[in-house]
């Protein structure tokens, strides 16, 4: 198995082109050229409670983020028909990206071995990268707490 990336701040962040919850595509090129950066991250369930937790707090600080030329979207391998579910019962204002076949988390460095009770499997390590708007990596935050590190990332970040 070959090492997973590990991007780091200053760096150019990977281009990419996914598809949202309603199917239309999210194009990080065209996102950054529209003059906003991208906070993008990466968690492993929709509905389970750290992951939970951890959209709450970006959509709690929401308002905060956005009004400071930054979108928020959500990355997790769950389908289309569970984000809708989430974003609906958890009232989300931002996107979330279908990653079924993992390839936006691999192309990030965010689809790992991991394991539990002994056994190791594949999955998602809980994530967050800011993506200036010129395409550079503003903060990298690999195997990040679901309390907290959206109130880091805000004041690494300068946001009021």
């Amino acid at each position: 198995m070959s090492e997973a990336v590990t991007l780091v701040v200053g760096e150019k962040a990977p281009d990419f082109q996914a598809s949202l919850t309603d199917g239309s595509k999210f194009v990080l090129s065209e996102i950054l050229a529209s003059g906003k950066g991208v906070i993008l991250y990466f968690y492993p369930r929709d509905s389970t409670p750290g992951c939970t937790t951890q959209a709450c707090d970006f959509r709690d600080n929401f308002g905060r983020i956005s009004n400071n030329s930054w979108t928020v979207v959500g990355v997790s391998t769950d389908s289309a028909k569970s984000h809708e579910k989430f974003i609906d019962k958890h009232d989300l204002p931002f996107d979330l990206i279908v990653d079924e076949d993992a390839q936006l988390h691999t192309l990030y460095g965010t689809w790992r071995e991991k394991s539990m009770y002994g056994k190791t499997y594949m999955g998602t390590l809980r994530s967050t990268f800011a993506i200036s708007q010129e395409g550079k990596m503003s903060w990298v935050g690999y195997k990040v707490k679901t309390k907290g590190h959206v109130d880091q990332l805000m004041l690494d970040l300068g946001i009021e």
